[in-house]
């Protein structure tokens, strides 16, 4: 008798028995309100984040983080530089709705809860295909908002490239919502007007402390939330103080016209002051010609201005900042270099990715791409990357290479 009883204690208190999960909200039309934002906004982070990696022009040599891409790199397309905000605005996006889409992602993921220990796990090749297209989902969507968000913050504490992982990570999670949503969206239209979906609701309920309209307001309040202290990393001004989940959301390091964020610093980056002294030059390659220049020679050069941003994978950016400096198609015109070709520039950087990038002609030949001298009428700080740093519209901020010492024209973007 005492047996008997235990083993019906342990079953009620079982995961794998209906009766375990007491819930009144679950049900059907909660889980369907939810994944139907899921459904509109992870797509838009999803092409926002292929768009991010497709800016960085990865099928040119040097800027390829993820070599073994094959066709999941079909995709790709000479980055435009016009308009000069576009990758500021992409990565606003992207950020922005990512993190503000998690109050809803974990409140779908407890919705469903119960359904990942039905047992037995599959009764048909449908309901096989079904789980296992869920358990893909599921752990790549949390993967890349776990990755995603370490990223945000400059935490990289998980192994390899966040760039290769992000990427692939991506397309699992494409194909897995591609499946899940043709398995599934028959029983999404029924769930939307509260219908089957019997699995989900408790069998025995406890007393509800708050309704189902309560639970989505909660959850739209609390990506609210999220959403006003993120999306002001992506604007300049005075907004940008309320952007406190923004890796360098606080205050900025000076109210001159160095004042905006950093990322690497030149202590981080592992440059010591006989980089930023007198001694530095800059060495420009063409195919058959070279010079080199100290940074009086380049002031001596005509100089050019732009209003551009810098704007960053973390989803921070600036306000546009007034640069000037030397056209990057004039320095190519001193070395007889044809600028359509572009140019591989490289850095002073001892540390950290992206000590050398490639740019196509397009970003070369517009006017607006410079090495820049100056900012706000002030000389770079050695943060921001004096003596000269490159400056391109629509660039991510890695492109924007800081302490350049290198610019060989004659090596065109080569195919990787």
């Amino acid at each position: 008798m005492s047996r008997a009883l235990n083993r019906g204690l342990e079953a009620a208190a079982s995961p794998f028995r209906p009766g375990f999960w007491r819930s009144p909200l679950r049900g059907p039309r909660l889980t369907a309100i939810l994944s139907t934002a899921l459904l509109i906004g992870l797509p838009l982070v999803l092409l926002t984040g292929l768009l991010s990696y497709a800016a960085y022009n990865p099928d040119l040599g040097g800027n390829d983080r993820t070599p073994e891409r094959g066709w999941l790199g079909f995709y790709l397309f000479a980055w435009p530089t016009d308009p000069h905000w576009l990758y500021r605005l992409n990565q606003g996006v992207h950020v922005t709705l990512g993190i503000a889409l998690v109050p809803v992602l974990l409140a779908k993921l407890w919705s469903v809860f119960p359904l990942l220990f039905a047992w037995p796990p599959a009764r048909s090749v449908t309901k096989a295909v079904e789980r296992i297209s869920l358990l893909l989902l599921v752990g790549s969507v949390l993967f890349e908002c776990v990755t995603g968000l370490l990223n945000t913050q400059l935490d990289y504490l998980f192994p390899g490239s966040f760039y290769t992982l992000h990427f692939y990570g991506a397309w699992v999670f494409f194909a897995a919502l591609i499946v899940h949503i043709g398995t599934r969206l028959g029983k999404l239209r029924r769930g939307l007007c509260d219908e089957g979906g019997e699995e989900l609701r408790a069998p025995d309920p406890d007393p509800p402390t708050l309704s189902r309209r309560g639970a989505i307001g909660l959850v739209g309040a609390g990506s609210a939330l999220l959403t006003a202290v993120t999306v002001g990393q992506s604007f300049g001004g005075p907004l940008r103080r309320t952007a406190l989940l923004a890796p360098r959301g606080g205050p900025y390091p000076d109210d001159g016209p160095n004042g905006f964020p950093v990322n690497r610093t030149v202590a981080s980056a592992g440059i010591g002051a006989a980089e930023l002294g007198d001694g530095w030059r800059l060495t420009v390659r063409g195919p058959e010609r070279s010079m080199v220049l100290s940074r009086a020679d380049l002031l001596a050069l005509a100089q050019h201005s732009a209003r551009l941003p810098i704007a960053c994978v973390e989803g921070w950016s600036t306000g546009d900042l007034h640069w000037s400096g030397v056209r990057l198609a004039d320095l190519a015109a001193l070395v007889d270099a044809d600028p359509g070709r572009g140019v591989f520039v490289e850095s002073a950087q001892l540390r950290g990715a992206f000590r050398a990038v490639s740019l196509r002609g397009n970003q070369v030949r517009d006017g607006r791409s410079l090495l820049a001298l100056r900012v706000g009428g002030a000389d770079l700080s050695p943060d921001h990357g004096y003596p000269a740093r490159v400056v391109i519209p629509a660039a991510p901020g890695v492109h924007n290479t800081k302490w350049v010492t290198r610019l060989s024209f004659e090596r065109e973007g080569r195919q990787s």
